[in-house]
């Protein structure tokens, strides 16, 4: 079953590059007593999620920030090395944390998984963005098709704030 508001993140590791290679976070290093803005992706550098979804909370950070938001992540089910190749390319770095759920634990666990085996994508994420306090859901606004960023963007977000 899908999370929803009120329910608690479950415990899941993810991993991130970090200058000294993969480095492990969990869910309570990144939720833990802080407010955070989680988005997820169907797939890094795919059409919609790199020139529609992803831009829209790079180009927020800041007002995140103004709002009271420590953290703004994107968790895709891509390996740890496309998500900072990712990060590179879209100008994220030290806007977004990039989050490599490569197994799709975290996905799996919350119930947002979505078999993409049809086109050769195997388990994805569907497309959602979320406002985290200490780790419960507060706003959750979940895409119908992984191809459309209407009421996950950043802008409907910082609406909800």
């Amino acid at each position: 079953m899908a999370i929803t508001i009120g329910d608690r993140l479950p415990e899941a590791t993810f991993r991130v590059m970090s200058p000294d290679g993969i480095k492990t976070l969990t869910t309570a290093d990144i939720f833990g007593g802080k407010r955070v803005v989680l988005f997820a992706v169907p797939g890094a550098f795919t059409p919609t999620c790199h020139l529609k979804h992803l831009p829209g909370f790079i180009e927020s950070a800041d007002d995140f920030k103004k709002q009271g938001i420590d953290t703004v992540a994107c968790v895709a089910v891509n390996d740890p090395f496309v998500l900072s190749a990712w990060e590179d390319a879209s100008g994220g770095k030290g806007k977004v944390l990039f989050l490599s759920d490569g197994n799709a634990e975290f996905t799996k666990k919350i119930g947002m998984d979505f078999d993409g085996s049809g086109i050769g994508l195997g388990t994805r994420s569907k497309r959602y963005a979320a406002l985290v306090d200490d780790g419960v859901i507060e706003a959750l606004n979940v895409e119908d098709s992984p191809g459309v960023a209407d009421v996950s963007t950043a802008a409907k977000i910082l609406e909800a704030l």
